[in-house]
């Protein structure tokens, strides 16, 4: 099928209540229409998803947010038009008609106007809100190619739009907007800085009582090997030491110098954040792929620009079941 019928056989999977994946900047996505809960829980199957975490609504344009959420604040408006459509999810009150199974039962939507062009033309067509969580088993590592979801998924999946690799590579910022005082709930492609340039004011970190959404499980994005993140000083005494113990191991590091070891798969990643995230849900299903026993991945910097990269690195070793790094 050529790309017009690509399309329009999705379109016609949505309205009938199936699921389909698609691009956006980010990540690929597993879709279904925001307002079917028979569609809904299709993906909650799929995904192998706890039904009590929530779902991100994605729309075609801003104007939508009121058709989900009641009474926007002046900053959630301010976020929207500096970002939308872009990387970034804002948490609202949510509309009386708004499911359960996509909020996860609380009173907050999850909701997302995604830039990848292929996404737009879908949700434009489709209409309304297609809830998407990212294309793979829970608490895996996301998609950002149609190959990684067709090899995750096989023949279950009837649709899976190519819009070819993902921009950004790393999931959507998240901000609960639905009380007075913005929160950073999840980092990703735009950054804490950039989110308190376009309000005007500071952005607060996580409490207690934050909504559940998306990533947020301290165990996520987990390869099936065990991965060990190590401050890179560190990194070559534990290949070796890792090496000496018959473990075959898989390596990302900043360094394109490949230790003269046997059994290594070696990756080098690029020294920017950007590029780094860009890459790095690949480079993490390369090394998964690879047939080592060990992912051992070099700990990016501690600066702001690295916070997202951090969060799934530290997310992906908390679920990899892999020892405590030293």
């Amino acid at each position: 099928m050529n790309g017009a019928e690509e399309l329009a056989h999705a379109l016609a999977i949505l309205r009938a209540g199936g699921v389909v994946a698609f691009p956006t900047e980010t990540v690929y996505g597993l879709g279904a229409d925001a307002l079917n809960a028979a569609a809904v829980a299709r993906i909650y199957a799929l995904k192998g998803r706890p039904s009590n975490h929530p779902l991100i609504v994605h729309v075609s344009a801003a104007r939508q947010l009121h058709d989900w959420a009641l009474a926007p604040s002046a900053q959630a408006l301010r976020l929207a038009d500096a970002f939308w459509p872009g990387p970034l999810t804002l948490v609202l009150r949510r509309a009386a008609h708004v499911l359960d199974a996509v909020t996860g039962g609380q009173d907050t939507v999850a909701l997302r106007v995604p830039a990848h062009p292929l996404a737009q033309a879908l949700l434009e067509a489709f209409g309304g809100g297609v809830a998407a969580p990212s294309a793979n088993r829970f608490g895996k590592v996301s998609a950002t190619s149609a190959q990684h979801v067709r090899a995750e998924f096989g023949h279950a999946l009837a649709c899976v739009l190519d819009g070819g690799d993902c921009a950004i590579g790393i999931e959507s910022t998240i901000v609960d907007a639905s009380g007075s005082q913005p929160v950073l709930l999840r980092p990703g492609g735009i950054g804490r800085a950039e989110l308190e340039s376009a309000l005007g004011a500071a952005v607060a970190m996580p409490g207690s009582s934050a909504p559940r959404t998306p990533g947020r499980l301290e165990a996520h994005y987990a390869p099936g090997t065990p991965l060990m993140l190590v401050e890179p000083d560190l990194a070559a005494e534990l290949i070796r030491s890792l090496a000496r113990q018959d473990k075959r191991v898989a390596v990302l590091s900043f360094s394109a110098m490949r230790p003269l070891l046997p059994d290594l798969t070696w990756l080098a990643c690029a020294a920017d954040a950007r590029g780094y995230a860009h890459d790095l849900y690949a480079m993490l299903r390369a090394a998964d792929a690879s047939g080592s026993d060990v992912i051992v991945v070099e700990r990016p910097p501690a600066r702001p620009e690295w916070a997202a990269v951090l969060d799934r690195l530290t997310r992906a070793a908390a679920g990899s079941g892999a020892p405590d790094s030293p």
